[in-house]
């Protein structure tokens, strides 16, 4: 067969009805089915995945890998190994690709074909709190990051595409970075190699990842250490310092009031105090990382 034009790459570790999902919302992609591919990362998960991936071989071309747990970056890059787009996708097992997701970044690639694009996610879960706020933080990121779509400076690795050539030039995800940020620190590489970042709004997941308030404070204090390796990263190739990088967190009034332009009553209330916690939960990993992980 002639290769795809886009190859998407999903790792996954112990997912199987999260991954089960993506697959069928890949599978109804009002994309061309000849015209992708898809490549499943087992990241080291014990159960295997044929039983998840062999029914979907009918409607998608699917590939399924596996490696010794190394985390989503080593295993986006194990999977670029074997994928044969001229442009790669990115998204992850808890995210459901709204049909015409892929029509969405192809078309954005088409456009920019040296821009690292990226789309908009949506919570696949907004009756949730910790997961609604979870998405409410991306939102604010992003509003902050991104403001100006065509020269935008931070995509989640859920929603992202990018030329072949641009990933293996830029030397792909840093593996280093195994809990957390290890998209900032491309979206970072790529910027400072002098490369535009185009937000994509029209290329729509929705993101599925409930948590209680424990998960919630366990993922921002996770967030914290890779925050902290990311800033080390940057002070050793000469980039902008923390200051520079902590303008999200010290613009409060922006962030801290949102939730009553958007809710009212308990709601609003609940998520201020959750983004409350989110800033407590990211600083003290991120504490933690720098006192205790400065490998």
């Amino acid at each position: 067969m002639p290769p795809p034009d886009v190859s998407v790459i999903i790792t996954t570790y112990r997912r199987l009805q999260q991954l089960a999902r993506v697959l069928k919302m890949l599978a109804q992609q009002d994309y061309p089915k000849d015209r992708f591919e898809v490549i499943v990362v087992n990241d080291g998960g014990a159960q295997p995945l044929d039983t998840v991936v062999t029914p979907f071989e009918r409607d998608l071309q699917i590939r399924l890998i596996f490696q010794e747990n190394a985390g989503p970056g080593a295993g986006r890059n194990a999977g670029f190994q074997h994928a044969r787009g001229a442009v790669i996708a990115f998204t992850d097992d808890d995210c459901e690709p709204a049909p015409g997701w892929l029509t969405a970044l192809k078309r954005g690639a088409d456009s920019h074909p040296d821009s690292l694009l990226g789309g908009r996610t949506v919570s696949g879960l907004p009756r949730e709190l910790c997961s609604t706020a979870q998405q409410l933080i991306q939102d604010i990121v992003y509003d902050f990051y991104n403001a100006d779509a065509g020269n935008a400076r931070f995509f989640a690795s859920n929603n992202m595409a990018l030329s072949a050539a641009g990933f293996r030039s830029i030397g792909g995800f840093d593996a280093r970075f195994r809990i957390a940020s290890e998209d900032r620190d491309l979206c970072e590489r790529w910027q400072r190699a002098g490369r535009h970042m185009v937000y994509v709004p029209s290329a729509v997941i929705h993101h599925f990842h409930r948590l209680n308030l424990a998960g919630f404070v366990r993922q921002y204090f996770r967030y914290g250490r890779g925050a902290a390796r990311f800033h080390r990263e940057n002070l050793r190739r000469g980039s902008t310092g923390l200051w520079d990088n902590s303008g999200l967190h010290r613009n409060w009034r922006a962030w801290l009031f949102r939730p009553w332009r958007e809710e009212s009553g308990f709601r609003a209330m609940a998520f201020m105090a959750l983004l409350l916690v989110w800033q407590a939960a990211n600083l003290a990993g991120f504490l933690y990382g720098r006192l205790f992980e400065n490998e």
